[in-house]
């Protein structure tokens, strides 16, 4: 390990230690998540693209790394990682790697021996804040480039369509970013799934369901995503939305959305299902939130969060549209929420 840097763009700086093979400044939002576990399937999913992903828990790599099918995407989404320790010396009978050695084989930067309490504080008193990871104190940044200016979603969907499956009842589903284990909880119904990228017109295509995938980055960026959804809206067939796709729903039917101070990230976030009346344990991750002022009067709140009262779920009042703000496909996290697949099934049957 050498001496490195995080430095933040307001200013602050929390010294620590960086692998030698690290060499250039990397950058990205710095932010927090507060799950003890799953940074393997957090660090691989799309909507930490961008993002320097500060570890809340002091303890991480302390079971390894498991093999690529318990991954959310094909490689590590995030822009840097960011811990107070890091287990050198993994036990667990599935690792096939140790973190620190799989960090250097995906050459995503590393600073450890940090004081992520203090991080953590200052990110809830002041917001999430633009950083970089850097060793060269000699050429500390002086510009901190912004992830959600760019079109992340554009750098992580999926180059072209794929089909999984062969069921009866056939959905559409749009990579924004999207998980794995989405899909995998999808196929535990007796449907087809047409995969395809954000910017795909299904306009012409038959289906009986359609889902909008999570993602990353400002969806405001999204206009092709956002216009396509908008004009498919108007054929009345079932459909759900999972985080960045409950806000890219959302800007469809002209509602607003807005970035949150610090966002919504691990897998210990409180929702209330106001249907159902009953509380659940989700898992999250978004920087950005719907406003819930904006609605309009034919939709309604479906889930709101037990932390901040923030709106976590939208529902059309006669239609079969909805989405929500968390993870119910888990992974990493609780698996409270899974019913909600159950009940896009049962609009599509």
């Amino acid at each position: 390990m050498i001496p490195s840097k995080l430095i933040l763009e307001s200013g602050e700086e929390f010294p620590g230690f960086s692998p030698k093979w690290q060499h250039e400044a990397s950058f990205g939002e710095v932010v927090f998540s507060t799950g003890m576990t799953g940074y393997v399937e957090s660090l691989t999913d799309p909507s930490y693209s961008g993002q320097i992903l500060t570890f809340t828990y002091p303890l991480i790599g302390n079971y390894g790394v498991p093999s690529s099918s318990y991954w959310e995407s094909e490689k590590i989404q995030a822009a840097g990682v960011v811990t107070g320790w890091v287990n050198p010396f993994p036990s667990h009978w599935d690792s096939e790697s140790s973190f620190l050695k799989w960090l250097e084989m995906e050459k995503i930067p590393l600073i450890t021996g940090v004081d992520t309490r203090e991080l953590t504080k200052l990110l809830r008193k002041k917001g999430v804040a633009l950083g970089s990871i850097c060793t060269n104190f000699d050429q500390l940044p002086r510009q901190f480039p912004d992830p959600n200016a760019t079109h992340l979603v554009k750098k992580v969907s999926l180059p072209a369509k794929q089909i999984y499956g062969a069921g009866p009842k056939k959905i559409i589903a749009v990579d924004c970013g999207m998980k794995e284990n989405i899909i995998r909880c999808l196929m535990q119904f007796p449907v087809q799934i047409l995969r395809v990228p954000f910017d795909y017109d299904y306009s012409e295509e038959e289906y009986d369901g359609l889902f909008i995938s999570n993602g990353p980055g400002n969806p405001a960026v999204c206009k092709e995503t956002i216009a396509i959804l908008k004009k498919n809206l108007k054929r009345g067939k079932p459909v759900m939305g999972i985080c960045l796709g409950a806000q890219l729903l959302a800007l469809a039917i002209g509602a607003k959305t807005y970035k949150l101070k610090f966002g919504h990230r691990g897998q210990n976030h409180p929702c209330i299902d106001l249907e159902r009346k009953v509380s659940i344990l989700t898992s999250q991750n978004h920087g950005y939130a719907i406003d819930e002022k904006s609605l309009p009067r034919d939709w309604k709140v479906l889930f709101r969060s037990l932390n901040d009262q923030s709106v976590e779920g939208i529902a059309h009042r006669k239609l079969p549209y909805f989405a929500v703000q968390f993870h119910p496909e888990s992974h990493p996290g609780p698996t409270d929420a899974f019913y909600l697949f159950e009940k896009f099934y049962e609009k599509i049957r």
